[in-house]
This record gives structure tokens, C-alpha cells and sequence, in this order.
């Protein structure tokens, strides 16, 4: 089963910077999508085969998810149960018989960590959320985390210290789901691989120089880990500020 994930910092943009080649090429079984900034009928988007569910923002042009999924799941959920986190449309949970299949896009802490306090609480929310599913059945939880977990996983850690995505808090948010039983995939095939980023800055070049960020990702319940075939970056994807990621499961 081939699963991919890419934060495309605005559908109807990547649209037009070969979306639908790389979707059609890539023939995953499930494509989730973070950052979509739009409603599903602003654009006419035809996927032969596939089924679609959107999680759009309240608010025009911002935040968004969706999936397009070949099978088809027994139950499809939108956000995370808690009313608190409602209506910035950055959660899909799609329920297979193995597994359940979330996508997130967790909110930016912003500048100066503006928006800690509110990402601290979607952190809470959002691991009780994924252990409630646990305890059904294992749970893969794919897509823009907003965070670099280690000094590994940026080029710059120290200058970036305390900023946005690599703050003590935020990443002491993650080792926590970490802890709860899940396992960063791409992480545990690659323990010592640097210079594997997912995001860059449009500004000082930073793509041209792989001056970049890990922050996107596949997370499996350690029970399942043992079905992962591949975890991979696909850096050489453009069309966002992010690549995707991809994760190929052994399932039954």
C-alpha cells in the first residue's frame, strides 16, 4: 500500500506547477494534502478512480486538508473530537480494516511563538485524539507536523533555537507522541541521515543550498511498524515550498 503526503502550500497553485503529473505518475493508493488554501469547488479537480473528502477553512485562501483515496474506508472523520480545534480545517481520519489513516497540518507556532499557547493545546488534543484510535487499531498519522524534532533534522539548529518549529516546547510535544507508541518512520530507516528536509524558505536561496527542514512526516503505532517497506523523502518534487513524503506499507 503506497501512502503520500505533501503540504502543497496552495492546491490551485501547485495545479499549475504539475500537480497532476506527479499524482498521476506516482499512482498511490491514498494522497493527503495540507495547506489546500481553498474550497473543493473552486477548482475543477478530476481524479479517475479516486475518492475525494476536503476539511477546508473557515476562513478563504488558509490552512485546509484533503485526501483522495483509491479504497475505499470504512468511516471517514473530520478534525480531532475537541470543539476548541474546530473550523481551521487540519484534520482527516480515514478508517481502513487495518488501520486508521490521519493527516494533519498542525498550526504554525508563528513569530516570536505568537501562537504557542493555542499549539500546545492542539498537541494535547491532537495525541489524545490519535491514542483514542490506538486503542482501536494502529493508527498512520501523516503531514506537516510544524516541527523539526531534532538537530538532524534542520540545517541551522542553533541559530534556530527557540524559533517557530524548533522550539523546546514543541519539540518536547513530539518525543511525547513519540513516547505514547508511535514511531517516526522515516527517522527509524534512517537514524543518522542528514540533509533530509522537507520544507524550505522561498527567501536566501534555501532549496538551491538544501538550507532546509524536516517537519513533514509518517508516523506509524510501533505495532505497525514492522509492515513499513519505505519511508522516503521525495526532495526531488517541486511545485511547494514543501516535497512529499512517501510511506509504502506491507498490508494485509
Amino acid at each position: 500500500m503506497k501512502l503520500i503526503s505533501w503540504n502543497v502550500n496552495g492546491l490551485r497553485a501547485c495545479l499549475k506547477k504539475g500537480f497532476l503529473d506527479f499524482f498521476a505518475a506516482e499512482q498511490a493508493d491514498v494522497f493527503c494534502i495540507q495547506e489546500t488554501k481553498m474550497q473543493p469547488e473552486q477548482a475543477e479537480i478530476e481524479l479517475s478512480g479516486y475518492r475525494q473528502y476536503w476539511n477546508s477553512a473557515e476562513k478563504k485562501g488558509y490552512s485546509g486538508t484533503a485526501v483522495f483515496t483509491r479504497r475505499e474506508p470504512l468511516s471517514v472523520a473530520y478534525d480531532i473530537g475537541d470543539p476548541a480545534h474546530v473550523g481551521e480545517g487540519r484534520s482527516i481520519t480515514l478508517e481502513f480494516p487495518e488501520f486508521y489513516l490521519v493527516t494533519f497540518y498542525t498550526p504554525n507556532a508563528q513569530q516570536e511563538l505568537a501562537r504557542i499557547d493555542y499549539r500546545m493545546q492542539w498537541e494535547d488534543a491532537a495525541r489524545a485524539y490519535l491514542l483514542s484510535l490506538d486503542a482501536k487499531k494502529p493508527v498512520v498519522l501523516c503531514g506537516d507536523l510544524n516541527v523539526a524534532h531534532e538537530e538532524i533534522d534542520l540545517k541551522n539548529p542553533a541559530p534556530n533555537r527557540g524559533n517557530a518549529g524548533f522550539s523546546d516546547q514543541e519539540r518536547e510535544k513530539f518525543t511525547e507522541l513519540l513516547q505514547a507508541g508511535f514511531t517516526d518512520t522515516f527517522r527509524k530507516l534512517h537514524p543518522q541521515l542528514a540533509g533530509a528536509y522537507s520544507w524550505w524558505s522561498y527567501r536566501f536561496h534555501a532549496r538551491e543550498k538544501n538550507a532546509g527542514w524536516r517537519i513533514d512526516y509518517f508516523l506509524t503505532s510501533n505495532r505497525l511498524f514492522p509492515q513499513v517497506r519505505s519511508s522516503e523523502i521525495l526532495s526531488e518534487v517541486y511545485g511547494s515550498d514543501h516535497c512529499p513524503v512517501l510511506l509504502e506499507l506491507d498490508a494485509d
